[in-house]
């Protein structure tokens, strides 16, 4: 058996919580994995793990071996890491979620960079608006909007989101600009709503000025939990929108967009970079994450 191999097998199925998405996070045949971990087993005499048809979950002797496997396998690849860097810089892959519009906004034009300064190192970017879990879709780290919740994750406070309310010029022509943002809930105005993957709620809009805030849920037509498609309901005339002011500052110059309701701002969301404590040994993912905190850094217009 080999032992380094049964370990990594090991801490894959606790983190992913199947063998199928073990194996696949690990590019072996799941027989392989389940022989490794039947093997570990049986070296170790105790039952690391409880299987059912639907789940698998962990003894305490199992969290116990996962704890310090989790910890030596950090310091291996700590230390292969350290030795290739020095020999050759850093390499490998860091696999990466993100929202639509930040994504083609702001890291992939400047991945240019990222490369120039790290040719062997390789990036795997999921797009999407949805809410994954690091572990088990084996996602070295994310960028998130909004408060973090999961308490496991290190988070990265990359800057805060400042929203603006708008919509197209056609739309304005057909309803008139709306004066206050208690109109949006009446027959006169609709708006363009987003609902949250997770809940499936529809989030409603919320207004600032001068002290005051107001919450409304505002008659809407379409919902939708995608930014990119979301910019594209706005600029179609569906409705009154609010996105980040880096989305919409082109639409704004061009005229397709206008502002509406101004001298009331959205709430502004912090954004923040995450991934869970045991990859931060990883060079790959380190400098990945520097480079992330560094380009945001030099932003002024989030």
């Amino acid at each position: 058996m080999d032992r380094f191999a049964a370990m990594e097998a090991f801490v894959r199925v606790v983190e992913s919580g199947t063998f199928t998405k073990a194996a696949e996070a690990l590019g072996r045949p799941k027989a392989a994995v389940t022989r490794l971990i039947q093997q570990l087993e049986a070296q170790l005499r105790v039952k690391l793990l409880h299987r059912t048809t639907r789940r698998v979950t962990v003894t305490p002797e199992g969290m116990t071996y996962y704890q310090q496997a989790l910890r030596l396998l950090g310091e291996v690849r700590e230390l292969e890491s350290t030795l290739t860097q020095t020999r050759r810089g850093p390499r490998g892959r860091v696999r990466v979620e993100s929202s639509g519009t930040i994504s083609r906004l702001l890291i992939v034009p400047a991945l240019p960079s990222f490369y120039a300064r790290y040719p062997q190192m390789q990036v795997e970017l999921g797009v999407s608006d949805r809410v994954v879990d690091l572990l088990s879709d084996n996602v070295d780290c994310a960028i998130r909007g909004g408060a973090v919740k999961d308490e496991s994750l290190v988070a990265r406070h990359l800057g805060d989101l400042r929203y603006q309310f708008c919509a197209a010029p056609r739309y304005v022509e057909r309803h008139g600009p709306p004066r206050h943002p208690q109109e949006l809930a009446g027959p006169a105005h609709t708006v363009i709503s987003y609902f949250s993957s997770p809940s499936g709620k529809q989030l409603p809009f919320t207004f600032n000025r001068e002290g005051e805030r107001l919450e409304v849920q505002g008659r809407s037509l379409l919902t939708l939990n995608e930014t990119n498609a979301y910019l594209a309901a706005g600029l179609a005339g569906l409705g009154v929108m609010y996105a980040p002011r880096f989305v919409l500052e082109p639409y704004l110059a061009s005229g397709e967009l206008v502002p509406v309701l101004e001298g009331w701002l959205p709430d502004a969301r912090p954004l923040f970079l995450v991934y869970p404590p045991a990859r931060q040994r990883d060079a790959g993912l380190r400098v990945f994450i520097d480079w992330v905190v560094e380009l945001f850094a030099g932003r002024t217009n989030l």
